[in-house]
């Protein structure tokens, strides 16, 4: 299939799903920046008037989890009169925690396939397969879809808290359909913006008025700014542009929908573009593989992209729990690599380390939320944990390793 539309969709940091990730990877850049060995699983439910926080914890440090949760919200945006039935001054928390299974713990603390290596001796914590992902549709190496769609996101959220659209209230969604031909992104069939605001704007009360300033607003603060440094740009009157499709988005946030930790999990990565082994990062430490190993993932796909080795990489990795090295490593690069499957599986086997332990050690894991001022996983939480360009992602600088991967693929051919 060469000429196709192909559509990711992004949120805010508003809606009620991301709210969720936010509070559990604040809980977890907390606990680090105290105790870089806490064994976190940090789930979150938010409904209306409530925060539920549960998981599994074990650490030394010592948390305010109840003052951390009404940080994040009223951070967000939740508060006062516009905190639409969850205001981060009024909401109920609840937090319900147990330490980590001392069956899990045992097999992170000290791998099947131990040796007198440290990285060896730490075994994944969980099992499961993991994806990552990279094509040259975009500067990032990212897939154009999901690119646009969180520049429009990022962008929404940007003109709310400046107050550059005073109406606008902190759930939104954003979407865009990539027109393909031949396999390559030719122009931007549709952008689809879904935003909360309120009941009246600028004395306007009547549903359709409300819509079209919107429509009017979001085009020339959100849209045009958004892509104005693109080479492929959303065109008036021809690229199709929908805004609250519904006619009014007036109830939104975890008054209008319950939202959980880990339930965008396609946003949080290549927007559809890629396979995705299933596994949610937000909340989870480290030695969870389903959030280490999808940015290791990350990193080697992107490395051999970089490395003009492919135009498209996706790697696959596979591990058991308490077992340190990956059970499988697998590359597919849909016919554009210059070398075999084969030879490059070997390429990506003498080059990346990809035990839990080693790759903890690679991106600083433990200690990321310290050097960054007790808030680096959060960040990460909304718009996408690749190719972000307002974050410094260990796993996005891939400069040295591409280098590396280019002088080794000469003693292939």
């Amino acid at each position: 299939m060469s000429d196709f539309i192909f559509t990711s969709e992004s949120v805010t940091e508003g809606h009620p799903d991301k709210i969720c990730d936010q509070i559990s990877d604040a809980v977890l850049d907390a606990l680090l920046t105290k105790d870089p060995e806490s064994r976190v699983a940090c789930e979150t439910v938010v409904n209306t008037g409530l925060c539920l926080l549960t998981g599994e914890i074990t650490s030394r440090a010592k948390l305010d989890y109840i003052k951390l949760v009404r940080n994040v919200i009223k951070e967000i945006g939740y508060e006062g009169s516009k905190a639409g039935g969850f205001d981060a001054n009024s909401c109920a928390v609840l937090v319900a925690l147990d330490e980590q299974s001392s069956d899990i713990s045992q097999g992170v603390n000290e791998a099947d396939d131990v040796n007198e290596d440290l990285e060896n001796n730490t075994g994944a914590g969980d099992q499961g397969i993991m994806f990552g992902y990279a094509c040259d549709e975009t500067p990032e190496l990212m897939p154009l879809p999901i690119s646009l769609a969180h520049r429009l996101a990022i962008q929404l959220a940007k003109v709310r808290h400046e107050k550059v659209l005073e109406y606008l209230l902190p759930d939104g969604k954003t979407q865009v359909s990539i027109d393909y031909k031949k396999g390559k992104p030719v122009s931007i069939n549709t952008i689809l913006i879904s935003t909360q605001h309120t009941a009246e704007i600028d004395g306007i009360t009547n549903e359709e008025e409300i819509r079209q300033k919107i429509t009017e607003d979001l085009w020339n603060n959100v849209v045009l700014p958004a892509t104005k440094d693109l080479e492929i740009k959303p065109i008036n009157q021809k690229t199709r542009f929908l805004v609250n499709p519904t006619g009014k988005f007036v109830v939104g946030g975890p008054q209008g929908d319950a939202g959980l930790t880990g339930r965008k999990i396609i946003v949080d990565t290549y927007g559809g573009y890629a396979r995705h082994g299933g596994g949610a990062f937000s909340g989870k430490d480290p030695t969870k593989v389903d959030r280490s190993a999808a940015y290791a993932a990350r990193y080697v796909a992107k490395s051999i992209v970089k490395a003009k080795l492919a135009q498209k990489a996706e790697v696959q990795l596979s591990y058991a729990i308490g077992v340190a090295k990956p059970i499988s490593i697998l590359v597919e690069t849909f016919g554009t690599g210059v070398i075999s499957q084969a030879n490059l599986t070997e390429l990506i086997k003498d080059n990346f380390d990809l035990r839990p332990a080693a790759i903890i050690k690679e991106f600083d894991l433990k200690n990321l939320p310290k050097k960054m001022n007790g808030e680096f996983y959060r960040k990460t939480a909304s718009y996408g944990h690749f190719g972000r360009r307002d974050l410094k992602l260990p796993w996005e600088n891939v400069e040295q390793k591409a280098t590396q991967l280019a002088v080794g693929v000469k003693h292939l051919l």
